[in-house]
């Protein structure tokens, strides 16, 4: 937690130190599956919060519900080009049930620490083409409820392109060194997201997203399949209201997911 708590007070501070200046139209991470390429302007900080987080995934002999509550991710604008964040999942809760059986094993705790910085190369207001690199690590610092275990690290590429003033279609590769199941030691990871955003109004948007994932780990190799979609509503020039669904499209992948969560920016 030192490494998150340092790095929010120095966000504050540039925070504080900014000029007044005409913004870029407000585009946070969340919500939906892919990772956008814009960045934050230079010397403000949005602030994203996951307020309720629930998803599903059962099989013949168990059912297991996770919950998460105050799934934070500050973003701060290091230059007109590039940012960087910080992220920690304030709790978490995990409930296995025995369908034959009826018995329940229930965890909870924090998350992991995650950092990482973004680079963009063309448009950092998301428009047009629009093309970045985002390196990240995650840090073990969440209980064994939630948190890895171990450290991760890995690379995200956002690309998306405006094809009108109202759609854009967006794809986002990645490739980790995720954590193995059994918390010790890190496996290749790898896959993508595709997504196609359409503005409803002049402040309501939703987007339509897929992603499969490639996940080497030594327990077993499987690859996931998901589709996602997201409505967000802005209410003003600096916040965002958002929520969202995801089902899994195969036995590897979790059944379904609801999630809101809120932005704002400073």
């Amino acid at each position: 937690m030192k490494h998150l708590s340092g790095l929010i007070v120095a966000m504050l501070a540039g925070v504080g130190s900014a000029q007044a200046q005409d913004l870029r139209p407000l585009c946070p991470d969340r919500p939906g599956l892919g990772t956008p390429a814009c960045i934050v302007d230079s010397g403000h900080l949005v602030v994203e919060l996951g307020g309720v987080d629930w998803s599903r995934e059962q099989d013949g002999s168990e059912r297991t519900d996770n919950w998460t509550a105050g799934d934070l991710l500050l973003r701060y604008g290091v230059t007109g080009t590039m940012e960087i964040q910080a992220g920690w999942t304030a709790f978490g809760a995990v409930r296995t049930r025995d369908r034959v059986t009826g018995s329940t094993v229930r965890s909870s705790g924090t998350g992991d620490v995650s950092l990482a910085v973004r680079r963009n190369f063309s448009h950092p207001d998301g428009s047009g083409l629009s093309a970045a690199i985002m390196p990240y690590a995650t840090l073990p610092t969440g209980g064994a409820a939630i948190g890895a275990g171990d450290w991760g690290a890995g690379l995200v590429v956002p690309l998306s392109y405006s094809l009108s003033d109202t759609i854009a279609i967006a794809v986002t590769p990645e490739i980790d060194a995720a954590v193995d199941s059994d918390r010790h030691g890190r496996h290749l990871a790898y896959g993508s997201v595709i997504g196609l955003s359409a503005a409803l109004g002049p402040r309501v948007s939703s987007a339509l997203e897929f992603e499969a994932v490639r996940d080497e780990d030594p327990a077993g190799h499987v690859t996931r399949k998901l589709v996602s979609l997201s409505f967000a509503w802005q209410p003003g020039d600096d916040a965002q209201f958002d929520m969202g669904a995801v089902a899994g499209l195969n036995a590897a992948s979790p059944d379904m997911e609801l999630y809101l969560g809120i932005a704002h920016r400073f």
